[in-house]
């Protein structure tokens, strides 16, 4: 499966020994450390970092990742694989990866397609020798027309030309837990009203236990199935950011192309008090 957000390990590994290639590691410090793919670099904070207004929103977001990604050698010369374990235990951290890249203006991004585990699946090497590259200076093209804030997704809600979707685990959606985090991480449970749930999972197949993303064909058809049409803008939320990334990836396979992430997602909507809520089931429409 060849398209511009994906890279599959066989090419991968074919260009390792590229000079201006640069491979993304977002697993926890610890598992880096044991091995990883030649030469990558880990950047955790593209899963962690939380993006809200009241901690500087995106514009200092940008700022932080732009330290990151100069301090470990990437520029707008540098091609970037992103990579996390398997596609379905790292809550998409991998596709944030790529989201945010984007977002910052850095387009020669891919995902590794089926993360470390179709890397170890192959018997590729793997190494434990901590690269150190030389210093650059990341440049920051910010792309804001894939990006939503909050006042936005407030507008949304009364708009019958956008659809608002909930990409999170069941428990989030249902309001019996606010985040992966833990049930009570954010003050307050329950979805964006009006939102319809397609839970992230579903952009994904496995084939010999490993989950890979389906066909563009299949995602197609299976976004179709939830109701979803190319002629309305959709605007996508999680916890933050993550699995929207995984959805929003998958939606642009699939030719969806009026696509949105709302990066800040439930861990800034939740905190703000003034902000719309809805909790248990949704009821059954007649």
């Amino acid at each position: 499966m060849a398209n511009r957000y994906l890279i599959e390990v066989d090419e991968l590994y074919d260009k390792l020994n590229e000079d201006n290639l640069v491979i993304v590691d977002t697993r926890e410090p610890e598992d880096y450390l044991i091995d990883h793919i030649p030469g990558a670099i880990n950047i955790y904070d593209i899963f962690s970092y939380l993006a809200t207004e009241s901690n500087g929103g995106y514009e200092q977001m940008r700022n932080h990742f732009a330290g990151l990604f100069g301090l470990n050698g990437i520029d707008s010369s540098k091609e970037v694989v992103v990579y996390e374990d398997a596609m379905d235990n790292g809550y998409g951290r991998s596709c944030r990866g790529w989201f945010i890249f984007s977002h910052m203006g850095h387009k020669n991004t891919r995902i590794l397609h089926g993360g470390y585990q179709a890397w170890l699946d192959k018997n590729m090497r793997v190494e434990k020798n901590t690269p150190h590259p030389e210093l650059k200076k990341f440049e920051i093209v910010a792309d804001n027309s894939i990006i939503l804030n909050k006042r936005q997704m407030l507008k949304a809600i009364e708009n019958p030309a956008i659809t608002i979707i909930d990409c999170r685990d069941r428990t989030e959606w249902v309001g019996v837990s606010s985040s992966p985090y833990g049930p009570e991480f954010t003050p307050r449970k329950g979805r964006i009203p009006g939102s319809i749930w397609i839970e992230w999972y579903n952009s994904m197949e496995y084939k010999d236990y490993i989950p890979w993303f389906k066909s563009p064909e299949q995602l197609n058809e299976m976004f179709r199935r939830f109701g979803l049409s190319e002629d309305k803008e959709l605007y996508l939320y999680c916890f933050k950011g993550a699995r929207t990334s995984n959805l929003f990836v998958a939606l642009k396979m699939a030719g969806f192309e009026k696509v949105f992430n709302y990066l800040a997602s439930w861990n800034e909507w939740s905190r703000d008090f003034s902000l719309p809520i809805e909790h248990g089931y949704p009821k059954r429409k007649h």
